[in-house]
Parts: structure tokens; C-alpha cells; sequence
């Protein structure tokens, strides 16, 4: 069994990106410049938001964090992120989720600018995305392809089961994982909450992902031996013996599953450093195009 290591491979990715950006700084180019907006005080949000910036200041990125109080009007909003798809300074946008209930994802994902759509959610992207074209990716998505890549994984032709269907994660890693492209061309099955005999589709799969935020669904029984098992999920346990009363622990029950794999990620450190490296990746990506570079 061997840990597919994204806390490493994200750190790779962003000395890589560091490189690229301080080249194109030296050419005379400006640093890509990355917009987020984060509504509210949501602790999880005000972290990832955090973790996003700093991951920017690390790669040489300028970062722009906006603050709004969650009595924000929708109106505003949507006129301050048509405002930013205008500013010719700006590269990236993103929106932390969750939203105030007052305020639509929908238009808000909608409202910004597919050149400009750093999290890959516009549905132009979507529809790129689907249609094998150029596009920013979903990030998370993103990142598992990524792993998949750097550690050699073979997808072609295999059997690979996604537990889970959401559109931030499930269904775009189901298409991408199907395209006609590397890595791809896999025979994918889309489980969810309305699946019977979860367990008969989990143990076909020579590569299972699971992302579906339920505490250890996936136990030894549900995964053949040699699988790769990708947890995308992060779950908050009790543990009285943890300073902060709690610990992170994933979608599959580690423990009892790794001995089975061939590979598997861990949680916390497998996928969930990849999505902000991709997110950086993504940026970048974006600036290139907008710069024509």
C-alpha cells in the first residue's frame, strides 16, 4: 500500500507555480492577481479564504480579499463581481460557498465571467468542460486528476466507481475521469444517496472515489484488493484526546481499507491540499490566456 501524498505533490505544484510566475515577473509581466470575495463569518470559509491567500502570497500571486457583512444585498454583489470581470487588473474570481440564504449561487456562479471563473463552476465551463475543450476545471476534480497523473496511475480501460454526485466534485470527476483524454477513457459508474447495493458497484472498482461527506461509508467489505481509493470527504469527529476536541477523518475507513489498496489517500492530507494548489494552477492558466502570454 502507498500513500498518494497530496500535501507533497501540492507543495510541488506550488514551487512550480512560484518558478513560472517570478519568470513571467522577470520578463516584465505583472503577477496574475486573484479576487475573493467572502461574505459572512463562517469559521470554515474565513480558513479556506485564509489558506487561499497565503497560498498566493507563496506563488508570488497578488490577492485581493474582499469582506462583506451578510446583510449584503444580492443587487450589490452582482454589480461588484461584473465591476471585477471589467477591471483588465483582474485574473481570478472566486466566491466562497456557502452564500446567505438571501443570495443565489446560481447567479452568482452565473455573473462571473467564464474568463475569469477560477473555481471552473460557470456553466460555459461546465459545458467545455464536458465537451473535452479548454477550460478551468473544477478544482478539487482537478486535483484528482492531477495525483492520478503524477503517480502514474493507469485509467484507461478500468473500472472506476464515483460515490458521490454533486456538482462540485462527483459529476465533474465522473466526466472527466470518461473523456477521451489522459488521464481518462475510464468505465465509470456514478453511485449516490439513491443507489441500491452500494457495496456490489464499490467492489468492481479498480479505482474508487468517494466524496460524499458521510463518516467511513466505504468499510473494508466494499473495496476489492489492489483497488486505488481516493477520499475526498473531510468529517469532524469527537476526540477528547485532541487539543481542539476533534479530529478529521474521511469518507472511508481508513484503517481497516488501506491494507486492501494499492493506493489510498489520506484525510486530512490527500486530496484537500491539491484543490488550492489547482486553484493556483487555474489562475494561472487564466492570467495567461487574459495576457495573451
Amino acid at each position: 500500500m502507498e500513500l498518494l501524498d497530496g500535501k507533497q505533490l501540492s507543495q510541488t505544484i506550488k514551487e512550480e507555480l512560484k518558478a513560472e510566475t517570478a519568470a513571467l515577473v522577470a520578463q516584465g509581466h505583472r503577477p496574475p492577481h486573484l479576487v475573493a470575495i467572502l461574505i459572512g463569518d463562517n469559521p470554515a470559509s474565513q480558513t479556506y479564504i485564509r489558506n487561499k491567500v497565503k497560498a498566493c502570497n507563496f506563488v508570488g500571486y497578488r490577492s485581493t480579499e474582499l469582506l462583506y457583512d451578510t446583510s449584503i444585498k444580492e443587487n450589490f454583489l452582482l454589480r461588484k463581481l461584473r465591476s471585477l470581470n471589467a477591471d483588465p487588473e483582474v485574473d481570478g474570481i472566486l466566491v466562497q460557498l456557502p452564500l446567505p440564504k438571501h443570495i443565489s449561487p446560481t447567479k452568482v456562479i452565473e455573473t462571473i465571467a467564464p474568463e475569469k471563473d477560477v473555481d471552473g463552476f460557470n456553466p460555459i465551463n461546465v459545458g467545455r468542460m464536458a465537451k473535452n475543450l479548454p477550460a478551468p476545471l473544477p478544482a478539487t476534480p482537478a486535483g484528482i486528476l492531477e495525483m492520478i497523473r503524477r503517480y502514474g496511475l493507469e485509467t484507461k480501460g478500468k473500472e472506476i466507481v464515483v460515490v458521490g454526485n454533486s456538482n462540485i466534485v462527483g459529476s465533474p470527476v465522473s466526466i472527466l475521469l470518461a473523456r477521451d483524454n489522459e488521464p481518462g477513457n475510464g468505465t465509470v459508474t456514478t453511485c449516490h444517496i439513491h443507489t441500491r447495493d452500494l457495496a456490489f458497484h464499490t467492489r468492481r472498482a479498480d479505482i474508487l472515489v468517494v466524496a460524499t461527506g458521510v463518516v467511513h461509508l466505504v468499510t473494508a467489505d466494499m473495496v476489492q484488493e489492489g483497488a486505488v481509493v481516493i477520499d475526498v470527504g473531510i468529517n469532524r469527529i469527537e476526540d477528547a484526546s485532541r487539543k481542539t476536541g476533534y479530529r478529521l477523518v474521511g469518507d472511508v475507513d481508513f484503517a481497516a481499507v488501506a491494507p486492501k489498496c494499492s493506493y489510498i489517500t489520506p484525510v486530512p492530507g490527500g486530496v484537500g491540499p491539491m484543490t488550492i494548489a489547482m486553484l493556483l494552477k487555474n489562475n494561472m492558466q487564466l492570467y495567461r490566456a487574459h495576457l495573451g502570454i
